[in-house]
């Protein structure tokens, strides 16, 4: 049996549903995009352009929830699957767009450059419990204007696995879409197997600004699958209770279902967010918080009932060093979103309100993604019955070290997690330098940057990615990419 956890029961999560339906229909949204309210005018919405502001008729939510599909699959750069976003089926991928690293050596955080980005695509392409690649640092030695599409360039010429991603520009999507097209060889291959998923993040409170609403109408147009991010902040910009943020959260994420649907029938999408309480005393939005993990692990079931896969910012910490906080907070996230059958889980690696990434804590996270994804296969009869058999076997030989029922299912029944987590006794500990988390997980990061192997792309696709990235960054005046040659 697989083990589980619910938030809401059936009649609590139908109840949040029709308060936010009511919501799209009596308040609306704003969307400061005139193809997109045009767009809905179209399909019976009651739209002021003048006002930017649209009221959803509870027509155009079913239609849009009719075609949503259930699943999708996700590929790597070689064309093979990765991914199934169906079901209770649980991804991790670390968190997006942190600012600054957490330097090891001076242990204090700094802004992020392309050597960083590197490092990371380098480490994460060996992490196993994780799934896929996101976009996680923003390079500060480029313009701007290129930080999205710089970023899934690196990740695209330096990893395999697929890239959570998202751009920042309604300009960026092209070049983005257009890295995708070189690697995948033409746009009905792209569609066949996605590479990405695009982060659109609305606007709380009820809100979609130019730039992301037109991101969700070009991704379905290109079937490239789409994440909602909804973040309303319980206590600030949403209601304090948890329930009133989960109606404002589904308000917000059903009219991204509705444009994306509406754009084009079918185009893939996750029922994601990140929203998190606010902590008036220090006014931060802490997504450590109990409050805020339980309000993930709600809307996901609110996105289940509704027959979409589901996504959500959890396995992440608040804290600024790789410490007991970070672990804890890491853990409890990990731990419950696996439980609630999170189809895909983003966080891994990520510090300080989502603003700091840690190769450290990336590589210490890979061994707790590792450790919830078999708490997640449960407990289940392997051989085990008859007993009888066994018990004779352990009480003449007094152990089963090297019995062919241990041998046979060791490695699938035990999780053996890597030297980031220490199993040893003390004196072998001591032997071994008596290192620290902190210390044994950077000793992880330099092996797994010195086995590297260059990404199995042929040279013509890297080359064609760096043409194009070339091009558009010589838009902006960056002449030379300051990437590093493989």
């Amino acid at each position: 049996m697989r083990p589980g956890i619910q938030f809401l029961g059936k009649q609590l999560v139908e109840s949040i549903i029709d308060e936010a339906r009511g919501l799209l229909r009596n308040l609306g949204m704003e969307i400061h995009n005139t193809s997109v309210l045009s767009m809905l005018g179209d399909f019976g919405a009651k739209v002021e352009l003048g006002k930017h502001h649209v009221w959803f008729t509870d027509d155009i939510v079913d239609k849009a929830l009719d075609t949503a599909p259930s699943g999708f699959k996700l590929y790597d750069v070689l064309g093979d699957q990765t991914h199934d976003f169906a079901g209770r089926n649980v991804h991790f991928t670390p968190g997006s767009a942190a600012i600054t690293v957490l330097d090891h050596d001076a242990q204090t955080s700094r802004a992020a450059t392309t050597v960083d980005y590197v490092k990371y695509a380098k480490i994460i392409d060996q992490l196993p419990n994780i799934a896929s690649q996101s976009t996680a640092i923003v390079p500060s030695d480029v313009p701007e204007r290129i930080s999205d599409s710089y970023r899934l360039f690196l990740g695209l010429l330096y990893g395999i696995k697929p890239v959570v991603t998202g751009a920042f520009t309604i300009e960026a999507f092209d070049i983005m879409k257009d890295l995708q097209l070189a690697v995948r060889g033409s746009q009905k291959e792209l569609a066949a197997k996605p590479l990405t998923i695009f982060s659109c993040c609305p606007t709380a409170p009820l809100k979609w600004s130019d730039v992301t609403s037109q991101n969700v109408v070009d991704c379905a147009k290109h079937s490239i699958p789409v994440e909602y991010v909804s973040m309303p902040l319980a206590g600030f910009v949403a209601p304090v209770t948890l329930v009133g943020t989960l109606v404002q959260h589904t308000a917000e994420t059903l009219s991204g279902v509705v444009i994306s649907q509406l754009t084009e029938p079918g185009a893939p999408a996750l029922y994601g967010g990140s929203p998190a309480i606010f902590d008036v005393r220090y006014e931060t939005t802490p997504m450590g918080a109990v409050e805020t993990m339980m309000i993930d692990c709600a809307y996901n079931e609110i996105g289940k009932h509704l027959g979409l896969p589901t996504q959500a910012y959890m396995a992440l910490s608040d804290a600024k060093m790789l410490d007991a906080q970070a672990g804890l907070e890491s853990c409890m996230g990990a731990t419950l979103a696996a439980l609630a059958g999170i189809n895909n889980i983003s966080g891994p690696g990520m510090l300080d309100f989502e603003s700091c990434h840690s190769f450290e804590k990336l590589v210490v996270d890979n061994e707790i993604c590792g450790m919830t994804l078999r708490l997640i296969q449960g407990i289940e009869p392997k051989e085990d019955f008859p007993a009888l058999s066994r018990f004779e076997e352990l009480m003449a030989e007094k152990h089963l070290l090297i019995s062919d029922h241990t041998r046979k299912h060791l490695r699938d029944e035990h999780y053996f997690p890597g030297i980031a987590i220490d199993r040893a006794n003390r004196s072998r500990w001591h032997e071994e330098g008596s290192r620290t988390l902190r210390g044994r997980a950077h000793a992880e990061v330099e092996k797994l940057l010195a086995e590297y192997e260059p990404s199995p792309l042929s040279d013509d696709i890297k080359l064609d990615l760096t043409k194009l990235m070339q091009t558009e960054a010589s838009r902006y005046g960056l002449d030379t990419l300051p990437h590093t040659t493989q």
